[in-house]
């Protein structure tokens, strides 16, 4: 059975969604959610201890506290290849930032292969279940390009700032003009 809860946040409301001892999902207000990719019904229960612990964890967050995210119980649903792309997301430093290409080459040095796909690692960072915790938003493009953000490149763009993550010469897309208006 899966249960879900409620917070708000300076991005807008943020559902939590748990088995009962983990958080699975975590998806922010306007942002494809994890709900329309399950085929179990998820239950509304605001009462959940794991809940509390996460909207703790999310309020030290936003609070400009630097919470870790082995504090938390976290269970996303993937295949093997991302959960290792995740697990580096979690390596990422607070107000730092890295790039698919890095990741990919990281994965391929853990792997024994000579070559891994930047855009494979940018698909499995895409299906990130937990973002925020998981901090995919510290993911960039090659020399400072914003490429895309679940939550909307306008979320990144406050999380990296949130972080002190931000360096002036990252640059959003020609393609994503929404974004372009909150640099």
């Amino acid at each position: 059975m899966l249960y879900k809860t409620i917070c708000d946040s300076p991005l807008g409301s943020i559902t939590l969604c748990s088995d009962g001892n983990n958080l699975i999902a975590l998806w922010i207000e306007g942002q494809k959610n994890f709900s329309s990719t399950t085929k179990q019904e998820i239950y509304r229960n605001d009462d959940l201890p794991i809940f509390e612990k996460n909207k703790e964890w999310l309020k030290r967050y936003f609070n400009e506290e630097k919470p870790q995210i082995s504090e938390l119980q976290l269970s996303p649903t993937g295949n093997a290849f991302r959960q290792t792309v995740w697990q580096i997301l979690c390596d990422i430093p607070y107000g730092e930032v890295t790039t698919y290409g890095d990741i990919a080459q990281k994965i391929a040095r853990l792997q024994g292969i000579k070559k891994m796909s930047a855009q494979a690692v940018g698909g499995a960072i895409g299906h990130n279940p937990i973002s925020i915790i998981i901090p995919c938003h510290r993911v960039i493009g090659a020399n400072g390009n914003l490429t895309g953000y679940e939550g909307g490149i306008e979320k990144k763009i406050y999380l990296l700032k949130h972080e002190n993550s931000w360096i002036d010469s990252f640059y959003v897309p020609k393609k994503s003009p929404s974004a372009s208006s909150v640099i």
